[in-house]
């Protein structure tokens, strides 16, 4: 991730624990101490829900820290433009927080979250369609640099396929999204899904024939 990404990212989720507060009953609770805050960064995530689901609302916030980039990642790819992105990945996690009750353990939480991330951006392309970031080369590239028109055009590329990954059906869309970005396996992605590893190899197949189809068609 770039330090702009990041960046973003990291100022985004600033705000998204008084988020949570303001939609949950759990009302004020003392700080932890240091060494609870450390023993927390060092469970892994099944013993942080249960630490969680058992009261300890810090816990949350270690899985947000744990998982805060990947599940950023997901929604840039599904809507192409930062700013978006970053209030989805809060919407992510505030659903998380509120559902993670019916967690049953019978997928990592990683992939758990994956689920719930995915479904929070088909709900958002289905309400409208998502902003795609022009390219403003004085603000990525230093015009004096040897090497600035092929980077404006790497630029250029990288909005092209992005624009064209809005265009794919949402399931193909999402399956595209989980094996080339997230770098999941098939069956990963069934069980985010909730399909069998042969319609996601199926919608894989067609998203990249349509995404192909597509660039070409770019002026």
């Amino acid at each position: 991730m770039s330090t702009a990404v990041r960046s973003a990212s990291m100022t985004a989720f600033a705000a998204w624990s008084p988020r949570v507060s303001e939609d949950s009953a759990m009302g004020d609770r003392q700080a932890p101490s240091r060494e609870a805050v450390a023993r927390l960064r060092e469970a892994d995530d099944r013993a942080l829900v249960e630490a969680f689901l058992a009261g300890a609302r810090e816990a949350f916030d270690v899985i947000v820290e744990r998982h805060q980039r990947h599940v950023y990642q997901l929604c840039y790819r599904f809507l192409g433009n930062h700013e978006d992105a970053s209030d989805l990945t809060q919407d992510v996690f505030v659903r998380a927080f509120k559902g993670l009750r019916n967690f049953k353990g019978d997928a990592a939480l990683g992939t758990w979250l994956y689920r719930v991330g995915v479904n929070t951006c088909l709900n958002r392309v289905a309400l409208k369609q998502p902003r795609l970031e022009t390219i403003e080369p004085e603000q990525h590239v230093d015009s004096r640099h040897p090497d600035a028109h092929e980077l404006v055009a790497r630029d250029e590329r990288a909005v092209a396929v992005r624009r064209a990954i809005a265009r794919l059906p949402p399931k193909q869309r999402a399956t595209l999204v989980l094996r080339i970005y997230q770098e999941m396996s098939h069956e990963d992605i069934a069980a985010v899904l909730g399909s069998s590893e042969g319609a996601v190899k199926a919608n894989f197949f067609h998203a990249l024939g349509n995404l192909k189809r597509l660039l070409r068609q770019r002026p």
